[in-house]
């Protein structure tokens, strides 16, 4: 099987829409979470090669999210998925030590590339 996955987003129809692209071009998708705290637990367990991340989510953001994995794994791979794709929160993704970011809707073909790009 492909790199494993760990998909963030709070809309379930978004973690299915990105599980479905990722599970088409070769990852394998190893766990999902619906928050910030949920992710980082899910992270912690299933240690995935990179994770998406939507920003705007209950409880722990994605920004919040980012820092805390890397607290955890410094040599983590995030990229950063959201509707927002507004300057500030692109920055301060990419400060937190997101590596990359893909604006909804997606192409799939930019998600791939992407991820792929992360983990290159």
């Amino acid at each position: 099987m492909g790199r494993k996955v760990l998909i963030v987003d709070d809309a379930a129809f978004m973690r299915m829409m990105l599980k479905d692209i990722l599970q088409k071009n070769n990852f394998e998708v190893v766990a999902e979470a619906e928050n910030g705290k949920v992710a980082l637990a899910a992270y912690q367990k299933f240690k995935p090669d990179i994770v998406t991340m939507d920003i705007t989510m209950p409880e722990m953001n994605g920004i919040e999210a980012v820092k805390a994995i890397k607290s955890v794994d410094p040599a983590s791979r995030i990229v950063m998925v959201s509707a927002m794709g507004q300057q500030p929160m692109v920055i301060e993704a990419i400060q937190a030590g997101a590596s990359d970011f893909i604006v909804k809707p997606f192409q799939p073909e930019r998600v791939v590339e992407a991820l792929n790009k992360a983990l290159s």
